[in-house]
């Protein structure tokens, strides 16, 4: 069986990559060769810039799996001076290097706490301390927000985001793509071992749009609204854009989204003139782009 087909995937430094896909897709075996936990059976790895080779990584990567084991009899500072000492920092800079990690993912006040007391979300950004330990360059989190709370999910973005000021590269793979689209710079969707697409997020967003959509939302009679727009779906015109679909906003009273063939601006004015022109009470006209959960669907689904 093969887990990665041909995969190419490249990173710029200082950003942050969120990795896409669905389960078995590939992302965790992805991560587990860059942190050189499993050496590939083609091709190569660079990290900035040098060759990956088995044991080499270790100092260019920082690497928290989706599931963490800590040592509950440890106290905080503990757990993060025993990693130290595996790295070799001297003892005159470990003190130093676990009050600033406490102060970066803010444990200062949990210092002599022991592991076990600590919730959930605590947990992810001590581990997350950990793999920052030896200060390397590369971060690699599979799933860092799995299992935590709204507030929790926040607190991660936060960090990630100082991170990231840090000259830090992150590669991070999740689930939950709305938190994907508001943190990460550049996004890769992968399915079945195959990069499908990677860039900018925006960049990303426009291609497997292919087209445009807008929000209309009307004053009154939805209905007629959504009569007189599905009478266009399909019908050649050289002043109005071509339109693909028309369908009821989900959660919205009110509220079309309709998916165009092109983003041309002018086109999309002689649509509102017409709009307005057959008598309908518009109080919103938009473009709206679709959302990461939205394309991942159709992508991974073959629509």
């Amino acid at each position: 069986m093969i887990a990665l087909d041909q995969l190419n995937l490249r990173v710029e430094r200082g950003s942050i990559y969120g990795f896409i896909g669905p389960n078995g897709a590939g992302k965790t075996t992805t991560l587990r060769l860059l942190a050189g936990l499993l050496e590939p059976s083609s091709g190569e790895i660079r990290l900035s810039g040098q060759r990956l080779v088995p044991g080499s990584g270790q100092r260019l990567v920082g690497y928290m799996p989706d599931f963490f084991g800590v040592y509950d009899d440890l106290r905080v500072w503990e757990y993060l001076d025993f990693f130290a000492r595996c790295y070799g920092i001297p003892s005159d800079r470990r003190s130093r290097t676990v009050d600033e990690l406490l102060s970066l993912v803010d444990l200062s006040s949990k210092r002599t706490a022991y592991v076990q007391t600590l919730s959930r979300g605590m947990q992810q950004r001590l581990c997350l301390a950990h793999a920052l330990v030896h200060n390397p360059p590369v971060l690699l989190l599979d799933e860092p927000a799995s299992g935590l709370d709204p507030r929790a999910r926040v607190e991660l973005r936060e960090l990630l985001r100082t991170l990231r000021e840090m000259d830090k590269t992150v590669v991070l793979s999740s689930h939950i793509l709305s938190e994907l689209a508001e943190i990460c710079t550049e996004i890769g969707i992968i399915e079945s071992g195959k990069m499908v697409i990677s860039g900018p997020v925006d960049e990303v967003r426009r291609q497997l749009q292919g087209g445009a959509q807008l929000r209309i939302r009307v004053l009154h009679s939805v209905e007629q609204a959504e009569i007189v727009l599905r009478g266009l779906v399909g019908t050649a015109s050289e002043t109005l854009p071509h339109l693909r679909k028309v369908r009821l906003a989900p959660t919205e009273e009110r509220t079309l989204i309709i998916e165009l063939d092109e983003a041309d601006e002018t086109l999309q004015m002689r649509l509102l003139h017409y709009l307005i022109g057959q008598g309908l009470a518009i109080s919103e006209f938009r473009a709206q782009a679709e959302n990461l959960e939205e394309l991942f669907l159709r992508l991974t689904a073959g629509e």
